[in-house]
């Protein structure tokens, strides 16, 4: 296919990246994306939070600030009552709040299946674009959020995570990625994303890919969620691990000390997952403590960006 082109476009469809960018002036750029999906959770009020948290995310992971957002609505009329419609909204609509965003529009159709999500846009400066390219060597990873969410939702559909457990990874979901955006804008930053259905090194393979060096992960060092771990050992690994493996296994090389149980964790489709930030090795304990200190306990190093296995990660 031929994709219109334009000279404005800073970030488009010739590499895949979190957001579309378009420069508007030499001080202002627009950011595009969209974003949704089928319940992830049985409550309709959180399901609207998550699903909007994680629409705003990928802006946040541009370096941006997410300023308007439109509703996209697919739900079941005929299977559903419109309550349950009214409190996803209500759940988007709070998180959208919360984000100092404003609510402009929206979309909806009648669904057999039943999925909510937005269409957000936000403001950065032309310079100041981040993307998933740009890694140096001796930069270190950092990672905002702990891994699991996928195993832990698959073991919930299963009936087996605790209330206790399932309240925990729900907030983690609903968590915007709003205040390690702000804290990650005050340091030398060179890529980010978010990590979220291709797994942290589903997502990491793109930041490596074409860069001409390769990353070392420290597995002792990457925040995972204790119970993802208890649920996967027992088998409730969600397809989209596999699948993620399979795509991705080739660019991967794991330490004999790496377990099954933690690669399929690495592979884990996130929802609404953290920011994995690429900045500068001076920079990055600075960085984790602000990040620390500002309500964001488990951020932490897991890796660095290294020259050689060049476009490899690999996992010790």
């Amino acid at each position: 296919m031929t994709f219109p082109t334009d000279e404005n476009v800073l970030v488009g469809l010739d590499r895949a990246d979190d957001a579309g960018v378009y420069r508007i002036n030499d001080d202002l750029a627009l950011i595009q994306t969209v974003d949704f999906f089928t319940p992830i959770v049985d409550d309709p009020y959180w399901f609207g939070q998550i699903a909007a948290a994680n629409a705003l995310s990928d802006v946040y992971a541009m370096g941006g600030t997410p300023k308007t957002a439109m509703n996209l609505v697919g739900f079941p009329l005929e299977q559903m009552d419109i309550s349950i419609l009214r409190d996803i909204i209500q759940g988007g609509l709070d998180k959208i709040k919360e984000a100092e965003v404003v609510l402009v529009g929206g979309h909806s159709v009648e669904d057999p299946e039943l999925k909510y999500g937005l269409s957000v846009t936000g403001f950065v400066h032309p310079d100041r674009v981040l993307t998933k390219q740009n890694l140096k060597k001796g930069d270190h990873l950092i990672l905002t959020k702990p891994l699991g969410t996928g195993i832990i939702n698959t073991a919930i559909k299963g009936g087996l995570a605790s209330q206790e457990v399932i309240e925990r990874v729900t907030r983690l979901m609903a968590q915007l990625n709003q205040k390690p955006a702000e804290v990650m804008g005050r340091y030398e930053v060179h890529a980010c994303t978010d990590i979220t259905g291709f797994g942290l090194l589903g997502h990491l393979a793109e930041m490596v890919t074409g860069s001409g060096y390769g990353v070392r992960l420290l597995e002792n060092n990457i925040p995972m969620m204790t119970e993802a771990r208890e649920y996967g050992q027992m088998g409730f690994v969600p397809a989209g691990a596999y699948r993620n493996r399979e795509f991705r296994e080739g660019m991967v090389e794991f330490g004999l000390s790496v377990d099954r149980i933690t690669q399929d964790m690495l592979f884990d489709p996130q929802t609404s997952g953290g920011l994995l930030i690429c900045v500068s090795g001076d920079d990055s304990e600075s960085l984790v403590r602000e990040l620390k200190n500002h309500g964001i306990p488990e951020a932490a190093v897991i890796g660095e960006v290294v020259s050689t296995p060049v476009e490899k990660i690999l996992v010790e």
